[in-house]
């Protein structure tokens, strides 16, 4: 079975996964750019690229992606899992059913199509699967409890995949940026799920506030934002080095604050985390 160079991206319609459909492309690989509204990617197919109605939380429309691509390519080479959306709000003050639907799009379409995408590469004995996950994989601020358990969540399922796939020459990695100057943050953060208990709702402007600054790219953390073309860069790196790596990190706020994750103990490491970001 010939090797496909296929790439399969999720979440394209703006930010990280737009970027990194750009750069793949010109890079030369055959990019199958989805989002859930077909109509947002026409910029990218004016590019040259292929691109495909796929929601994460639909089994048709990710099913219907795979077959196109191993109809035209023998299997997908390469699975970006990107899309996502943001939950904000205090774990009291979040409803369960919001909960669920995050974790739905953040893990278990990540989880589905990755179920979909390994027999073609495991009959091909080649593969890449790169998931997006976080700093905030790692450690969790107020106020995104919900968003960020999707996350450490992502890192779990993506360690145990590396392992069980790589006998058959399929290779897992992760990429974990810090905060990131795109329209996802901008909008998410101003976003909050949480609405039921008035005693949040100066912790609640606090956020909103920081997510301002930070757009503005104000503040020791606002100015050490990510872009989302250097978060695509690192994932190119995922998706073609020879010997690609467990995990990579994103800008230097992301290996800051991994590194001190790893080695500070927990009560330090709050303080640092309560030093910066808004808590009630």
């Amino acid at each position: 079975m010939t090797e496909s160079r296929a790439v399969l991206i999720t979440g394209c319609s703006t930010g990280i996964g737009r970027a990194t459909a750009l750069c793949l492309h010109k890079a030369g690989l055959p990019v199958y750019a989805t989002a859930r509204r077909l109509e947002t990617l026409e910029e990218l197919a004016g590019a040259g690229m292929t691109t495909l109605q796929l929601d994460v939380t639909d089994e048709n429309s990710m099913s219907l992606a795979v077959k196109r691509i191993a109809d035209e390519h023998g299997a997908v080479g390469t699975l970006i899992n990107n899309a996502g959306n943001a939950v904000y709000g205090a774990v009291e003050d979040v409803a369960l059913d919001t909960a669920r639907s995050s974790f739905e799009t953040n893990l278990w379409g990540a989880v589905r199509l990755s179920q979909l995408v390994i027999p073609g590469m495991r009959a091909q004995k080649s593969g890449r699967i790169v998931n997006i996950s976080s700093i905030f994989g790692k450690f969790s601020p107020p106020g995104s409890a919900i968003y960020n358990a999707a996350k450490h969540a992502v890192e779990a399922y993506s360690d145990a995949m590396r392992l069980e796939l790589a006998p058959f020459g399929v290779k897992v990695s992760l990429v974990e940026p810090g905060p990131v100057r795109s329209e996802f943050f901008a909008t998410s953060m101003m976003l909050f799920a949480g609405s039921q208990e008035p005693v949040y709702a100066d912790f609640y402007t606090a956020l909103a506030n920081q997510a301002i600054e930070l757009h503005e790219g104000k503040g020791r953390i606002g100015g050490m934002m990510v872009t989302t073309d250097q978060v695509a860069a690192v994932i190119e790196k995922a998706a073609t080095s020879a010997n690609p790596k467990a995990r990579y990190s994103a800008g230097r706020l992301s290996r800051g604050m991994l590194t001190l994750r790893r080695f500070m103990p927990d009560t330090m490491f709050d303080r640092v985390v309560r030093s910066q970001f808004p808590h009630p």
